[in-house]
C-alpha cells in the first residue's frame, strides 16, 4: 500500500493540501510571495507534486521546480517556515507519522532547487 493510499487516496490528500496552500498564502512570514497568484493552481501543482512523491498514479505537470522558484529570492528561513507551515498542517490532518517524516525529508531534498541561498541554509 502506498502512503498516498494510507493517507486516504484523493479526498483525503487534497484537504491537505488546501489547509496547507491557504495556510501559506496567509501566512504573514510568506505569503506576500504568493500575492497574485492563483491559489487554486498552487493547489493543484502541490497536489500533483505530493500525490506523485506519496506514490500515487499522478505526475506534477509544472515547471521544474529549480525554474519555477528562480525569479524569487526565497531564503533559507522562509524555506524553512514553508516546511514548518506543511509540518503543522499534516499534524492537524492525522498524517501518521512515518508517513510526515517521508513527506518533510523529501521536502527538504529539494531545499536546494528552491532556496537560492549559499548552501541553502540560514545564515546567521
Amino acid at each position: 500500500m502506498s502512503d498516498f493510499d494510507e493517507l486516504g487516496g484523493e479526498p483525503a490528500l487534497r484537504a491537505i493540501i488546501d489547509d496547507f496552500v491557504d495556510t501559506v498564502f496567509d501566512d504573514p512570514m510568506i505569503g506576500f510571495f504568493f500575492r497574485g497568484i492563483d491559489r487554486r493552481r498552487i493547489k493543484e501543482l502541490e497536489y500533483q507534486h505530493a500525490a506523485e512523491h506519496l506514490g500515487a498514479d499522478v505526475s506534477y505537470r509544472g515547471r521544474p521546480l529549480g525554474q519555477a522558484h528562480r525569479a524569487h529570492r526565497i531564503m533559507g528561513g522562509q524555506f524553512a517556515r514553508r516546511s514548518k507551515l506543511l509540518e503543522q498542517a499534516l499534524a492537524r490532518h492525522g498524517v501518521p507519522e512515518a508517513i510526515a517524516a517521508r513527506w518533510l525529508a523529501h521536502t527538504e531534498s529539494l531545499r536546494p532547487e528552491i532556496t537560492q541561498d549559499p548552501g541553502g541554509q540560514c545564515n546567521d
